[in-house]
């Protein structure tokens, strides 16, 4: 399982977006300390220009029991962790995909494949070993929401068809799809009303 998460990875970080024109001001420490914004001046007036993100009104959530409660908050950890790596997938894919449609031969984007497989195994060996087996299907599921395309596409598109297959068995001996969308799982409706919290910063 971490070994296709790798491969996935071929396929940013959450990063809390001001305006364009917004400085961030850190200490020695890395600490935030402040922000250095935008102004208007209209007659005596001077307004500060700052971008708000967008709030989302959910109903309150109610639990049956301790367990359900332990599930979602397990849910929420789950999602905070893999969430970035679906982004930061979604931002390689684009990348790779500039790079391979400017290489001539198959020959070409193989070479340059297997050389950027290696890098990427070697960068991120360490945090995909640290992910639990229920974040790593929660991460195929959000690399499907993120790219709009199930996983197994994606391999199949830059591994080949039996690289897809091998890994869709390898998945399902597991109890994960790599051919499941986004939207189609029984809990995709929960997933997407935290996703839509953490991103606004409500969780």
């Amino acid at each position: 399982m971490k070994r296709l998460l790798f491969i996935l990875c071929l396929l940013g970080l959450i990063q809390v977006e001001l305006s364009a024109q917004t400085t961030i001001l850190k200490n020695t420490e890395g600490k935030v300390v402040g922000y250095r914004v935008p102004i208007e001046v209209q007659g005596s007036d001077t307004i500060f220009l700052f971008q708000l993100h967008s709030v989302y009104i959910f109903p309150p959530m109610k639990f049956k029991n301790k367990q359900q409660e332990k599930y979602y908050w397990k849910l929420v950890r789950d999602v905070k962790k893999t969430l970035p790596y679906s982004k930061l997938i979604t931002k390689v894919i684009k990348e790779t995909n500039d790079t391979l449609i400017h290489m001539r031969s198959d020959r070409e984007r193989d070479r340059y494949m297997k050389k950027f497989e290696k890098e990427i195994y070697k960068k991120y060996e360490s945090s995909f070993k640290k992910m639990t087996f229920s974040q790593g299907k929660l991460l195929i599921r959000l690399i499907d929401r993120e790219c709009d395309a199930s996983s197994y596409e994606l391999i199949k598109v830059y591994r080949g068809s039996f690289a897809a297959g091998f890994y869709q068995l390898f998945a399902k001996l597991f109890g994960a799809d790599l051919k499941s969308e986004y939207g189609s799982g029984k809990n995709d409706e929960l997933i997407e009303r935290i996703i839509l919290q953490v991103e606004s910063g409500q969780l």
